[in-house]
């Protein structure tokens, strides 16, 4: 676990990108000229501009897209398991400054109290987040702050620009105890789920906030932490359903391998 390293290290500067004669118009450097064989007249056809043309506009990703709906109300008592997935290239996130730029992320959320992240999971190509939001808004708010601030980092860590999380996040209200117990089982051990753990020692995902879980069965005294790990700073749960509510179907195993997206 001492591969993560220090967060602190210092990040690759931005790579500036100087404007390309941005105010001028970009003028076609002659006119589009089709001939007619077997000496017929030539016949002019002016490239034009606006409207509706063939194969214009944004591509469609490969992937599907999660749909547009309203986001359904939300309770302050109902955490939420979240899932973000970044676009491909942007490259994989399970390597140190890709773990360096989510632990600022969270240090930076951290002072909010109406958006708290309770658990974190970082895989290949998605992050996993367990949090608790005042409502609806301040879920909506607290995510779109967290992929801002996340983007930005990202970016700057990969020496590139652009688009960073490609669709529209997956927000899972959990309702009842065995929901939240599924789900903390579906963050913590994900890293099964998807073979991180092929080949390793670890009996928990460093990159996760797994060290820190109060909740495992075949290890009820909290880890001890090298020397040298940089923890994922989250939030202490307040919920109900996060602190007591989920210990009624039983702890987690730290072998346990997930299956589908936890479910009531």
């Amino acid at each position: 676990m001492s591969a993560l390293g220090n967060p602190s290290a210092a990040l690759p500067a931005r790579h500036i990108v100087s404007p390309a004669a941005a105010a001028g118009l970009l003028l076609p450097s002659r006119t589009d000229i089709s001939l007619f064989k077997m000496g017929r007249q030539r016949e002019l056809e002016f490239r034009t501009w606006g409207g509706k043309r063939k194969g214009a506009g944004r591509k469609r990703a490969g992937a599907p897209r999660m749909p547009h709906v309203a986001r359904p109300k939300l309770s302050r008592h109902h955490p939420v398991h979240v899932t973000m997935r970044v676009r491909p290239e942007v490259g994989q996130l399970r390597r140190r400054r890709a773990y360096q730029c989510v632990q600022w992320v969270l240090l930076r959320m951290a002072p909010r109290e109406d958006f708290r992240v309770v658990q974190v999971s970082i895989q290949r190509t998605h992050l996993h987040l367990i949090v608790e939001a005042r409502d609806e808004r301040a879920l909506s708010r607290g995510v779109r702050a967290f992929e801002i601030s996340a983007a930005r980092r990202l970016n700057r860590a990969c020496g590139r620009r652009g688009i960073v999380f490609g669709d529209r996040y997956h927000a899972e209200q959990l309702k009842t105890p065995r929901q939240v117990r599924n789900a903390y089982a579906y963050v913590l051990n994900n890293w099964r789920k998807h073979r991180e753990d092929r080949g390793r020692r670890w009996r928990i995902d460093p990159y996760s906030s797994a060290i820190a879980f109060d909740g495992w069965k075949d290890h009820e005294r909290p880890f001890r932490w090298p020397r040298d790990y940089e923890i994922l700073p989250v939030k202490v749960a307040r919920s109900w359903l996060l602190t007591d509510g989920w210990r009624r179907h039983g702890r987690i195993d730290t072998r346990e391998r997930p299956g589908t997206r936890a479910s009531a």
